[in-house]
């Protein structure tokens, strides 16, 4: 939920929290060791999300200032933002990005002080789906900017692809908090990094830089700053030109579902897609488009396979509300 420890001159306005120091100050508990909400949440609400649609792909901005501090209802405005692009037909694929210098420095400063002055804080059975950007039939790719940690490294991890600014930093920062690993990134780094790696990350909650984490593969590729969202956005315009958005729909049930499949089931799943897929409109486009050397022109995806559900999703999440 929080950002890095770290002693390094251009992080440490961070180094109080996840939070730059004015921000957590301004709002942080009113009275010293009294909680400053004692009948609501003890998150902040405020901040927004931008949307812009041009050419088949949506960049997504959290926009919370300072360093797009992580809170609840910033979530329900992305999740739901999510869920809008998914069935917009207009939408191929998506980028996700911070407004400002920081992608998302983890959970609200001000709001972790609330936490702590109240002495406990129960989480709610029906918070959205943080997962979400998984189970979108669309390829979403993260241009990751400046400062990236703890639930904002787990939002980047849910992304399909991802892009790192030359000046980004990545820190998983909940052991330097007192804090768990969350939202299931003890499931999901390990796959990403492999296992050595992730206990690291996990375990000393160091600063990772943009060109270690492009070595360890917990980025895919690193752009200059000032070219980081065009590089991000330039990539997801050829997905949405260039590829199916069926077939990479599919393709994306068949990655997250075959994770935690044994491999007889993979490959009868494969072939009962690829059945459908030899039958496809989508497919005979693709195999004229080649011959006769054009770009393909593929139908959009139908919205109502623009959604799909991960194994065991539904009993977690009942289990959860029990």
């Amino acid at each position: 939920m929080t950002g890095p420890e770290t002693t390094a001159p251009e992080e440490a306005a961070i180094a109080a929290g996840s939070m730059p120091p004015e921000a957590t100050t301004s709002r942080a508990a009113g009275a010293a060791g009294a909680a400053p909400f004692p009948s609501r949440s003890p998150w902040a609400e405020d901040g927004t999300v931008g949307v812009e649609v041009a050419g088949g792909v949506a960049t997504v901005s959290l926009d919370r200032p300072p360093g797009n501090g992580w809170t609840p209802g910033l979530g329900r405005e992305f999740f739901a933002a999510l869920d809008r692009l998914a069935a917009d037909p207009e939408v191929r694929a998506l980028v996700v990005t911070g407004t400002g210098p920081d992608f998302c420095v983890g959970a609200d400063g001000g709001s972790l002080d609330n936490i702590t002055n109240a002495g406990s804080y129960e989480i709610d059975a029906a918070r959205p789906t943080y997962w979400a950007a998984m189970t979108i039939a669309k390829p979403v790719v993260a241009a990751v900017n400046g400062a990236c940690f703890g639930v904002g490294l787990q939002l980047a991890l849910f992304c399909d692809v991802r892009f790192a600014g030359s000046s980004a930093k990545f820190a998983t920062a909940f052991v330097r908090r007192g804090l768990i690993a969350e939202l299931g990134m003890t499931w999901l780094l390990p796959r990403i990094v492999g296992l050595g790696v992730a206990n690291d990350l996990l375990l000393s909650g160091r600063l990772v830089r943009a060109a270690e984490a492009e070595r360890l593969g917990l980025v895919n590729r690193v752009a200059e700053d000032t070219g980081l969202l065009a590089a991000a956005q330039e990539y997801a315009a050829g997905l949405a030109a260039r590829c199916s958005p069926a077939a990479m729909g599919v393709v994306k049930r068949q990655t997250y579902t075959d994770l935690t499949s044994t491999l007889p089931a993979a490959v009868a799943r494969g072939d009962a897609y690829l059945e459908a897929a030899l039958a496809s409109a989508d497919f005979a486009e693709g195999v004229r488009s080649w011959r006769e050397r054009r770009q393909p022109v593929f139908g959009g995806l139908d919205p109502a396979h623009a959604r799909f559900t991960l194994p065991d999703a539904d009993d977690a999440r009942q289990a959860a509300s029990r």
